[in-house]
């Protein structure tokens, strides 16, 4: 490989090793095409925002378009053959099963009150009775919710509000003495870890935690391509001193080879099984919790692409909307769409929609109409709506 790389080869490293590009089937894709996608990228990001679909939906559907939801459904909360666990990596997160014993060490350092919620630590260190009661009571009990638990406290205010058995469960599954058995409606259903992990998984032997390091890190290298040290350590969320020796690590192992990427100030570091295609066309809606974009200084670096989720600004001061998403088209973003599933009127709603200065909008309007027609049919919402707000919403609805 080169020691230089140009902007333009890395979008493609990136993009490609993202798992885009690839065509879309007229049909909807099986487990082999989704399984093949989530091994790309590792996990699959949780979020609760559903105005449009909850968010670990999305990332499969923007590399293989139309998908069996209810397949992925079945292999990572369901029992039999179960494909990845919950726990807290990238926030928190559906991981690969097969990653469960790389993700150990975050467990056992939570179980030590490093690393976790000071609410949390606290909590563990003046709550010790009750939490070993709550963890008898869902090993009698079996898959428990919160609204299971005798204790019925309200929250006590703050950032979730949780109460008080709400937080003694959060802590026992960040301590991975708990793990996600299923959802319903999106409720956590904790039980214990052997009950849910399968067993030849919880035998396998937990690295060291400079090996499981280095392995996380060889994982973002191969789910990146190119990337810089933030970009690596921040794919997993790995401490700072421990990402920055299992960087040194991967340099030495030759995993990793340091680069200079075109226009990026920091030092970036290939990855070795990173391919650089010679073209790549990708067309495709991504969420805002989708790894090609979730770090934005690297979607601005990668992409010359501001990009920042609103939804927490202040409705009079968003720029482009509540829930946007990017709108990737050949080897960048050329736009953005605001998006509302409206369920009860059966409705794909696009409140506002943008395009990048110097594309073609003609052309981004028919690209990102197909991608909102994709999306409402693979919804069940059988019309689409497009409002009048922002700059390409006139070319957008000429394309309906």
């Amino acid at each position: 490989m080169k020691s230089a790389l140009s902007l333009a080869a890395a979008r493609r490293i990136a993009l490609h090793s993202q798992g885009f590009g690839i065509a879309k089937a007229a049909k909807a894709s099986g487990w082999a095409a989704q399984d093949k996608a989530f091994k790309r990228l590792h996990l699959l990001q949780i979020d609760s925002v559903n105005v449009l679909s909850r968010s670990h939906y999305l990332p499969l559907f923007s590399r293989l378009g139309n998908y069996d939801r209810a397949l992925l459904d079945q292999r990572t909360l369901e029992k039999t053959n179960r494909a990845a666990f919950e726990c807290w990596a990238h926030e928190a997160s559906l991981v690969r099963m097969e990653l469960h014993p790389l993700m150990r060490w975050r467990m056992n350092r939570a179980h030590k009150g490093d690393g976790i919620y000071k609410s949390m630590r606290d909590f563990a260190h003046s709550e010790k009775a009750y939490l070993k009661n709550l963890l008898k009571f869902v090993g009698t009990h079996g898959p428990t919710a919160q609204s299971d638990l005798p204790d019925k406290s309200k929250g006590q205010g703050g950032w979730w509000g949780w109460s008080k058995g709400k937080l003694a469960l959060e802590t026992l599954f960040a301590q991975g003495l708990l793990t996600t058995s299923k959802r319903e409606k999106f409720e956590r259903f904790y039980d214990l870890p052997e009950r849910v992990i399968p067993a030849d998984i919880l035998a396998l032997p937990t690295p060291t935690e400079r090996d499981a390091m280095l392995q996380l890190m060889d994982l973002s290298g191969q789910a990146l391509g190119v990337a810089t040290a933030f970009d690596l350590r921040d794919y997993f969320r790995l401490p700072i001193a421990d990402a920055k020796q299992a960087l040194e690590d991967a340099v030495d192992a030759k995993i990793l080879q340091p680069v200079a990427v075109e226009g990026w100030k920091p030092q970036a570091y290939l990855h070795r099984a990173a391919k650089i295609p010679r073209k790549l066309s990708a067309t495709a809606l991504v969420t805002p919790f989708d790894p090609i974009c979730w770090e934005r200084d690297r979607t601005e670096r990668l992409f010359n692409f501001h990009y920042r989720i609103e939804i927490y600004t202040p409705e009079h001061k968003r720029k482009f909307g509540y829930y946007v998403l990017p709108f990737l088209m050949g080897e960048t973003f050329a736009g953005r769409v605001c998006l509302k599933a409206d369920r009860e009127a059966g409705t794909l709603r696009a409140n506002a929609v943008h395009h990048e200065e110097f594309v073609d909008v003609d052309q981004v309007a028919a690209g990102m109409g197909d991608e909102i027609k994709r999306m409402a049919a693979w919804l069940g919402l059988p019309n689409v709506e497009v409002m009048k707000s922002g700059n390409l919403a006139k070319a957008l609805q000429n394309h309906f």
